[in-house]
């Protein structure tokens, strides 16, 4: 039971990880004029990952100033899930050679 909740948090870790980096190539290719955000397909998946990623995004980017036009925040957000998917499997692991993970 306790290894499909860690199961479950690492999945889901990576799930915003990857909406992350989906919704930076596609700010990228609308940015570039490759897609265009009047269509309702691009548009309905930028709202998407804009409503996904935005709450893990917005806190960061209150601390991270901008560089030029550069926008990091996406990197330091990556960067910090994939620290808490580096604990949370070193929290499971600690708990299986402990015998409590069942």
């Amino acid at each position: 039971m306790v290894g499909a909740i860690f199961w479950l948090l690492s999945e889901l870790i990576h799930l915003l990880t990857l909406a992350i980096i989906a919704a930076v190539v596609l700010n990228m290719l609308v940015a570039f004029g490759v897609a265009n955000p009047r269509n309702q397909f691009v548009y309905v998946v930028g709202d998407f990952l804009n409503r996904v990623t935005e709450p893990v995004l917005r806190p960061i980017r209150n601390f991270v100033p901008y560089l030029g036009n550069i926008d990091i925040s996406p990197v330091i957000a990556i960067l910090l899930l994939q620290a808490l998917q580096m604990v949370l499997a070193d929290l499971f692991s600690r708990l299986a050679m402990s015998g409590l993970a069942f």
